[in-house]
């Protein structure tokens, strides 16, 4: 029993590791904006029948 305590305590540490960098990330790290040009084929406004 005392190996299966260890490994659930190792999972929620790992786990409480892998939420803690995911928060960091979302609150933290600013994306920067940037402006996407895509050209678009005529074609593509055809409807195909």
């Amino acid at each position: 029993m005392p190996s299966l305590f260890r490994l659930i305590v190792a999972l929620g540490i790992i786990g409480g590791l892998i939420y803690g960098a995911m928060f960091v990330l979302a609150n933290f790290v600013e994306p920067k904006p940037r402006e996407i040009s895509v050209t678009v084929p005529p074609d593509r406004f055809v409807k195909q029948h």
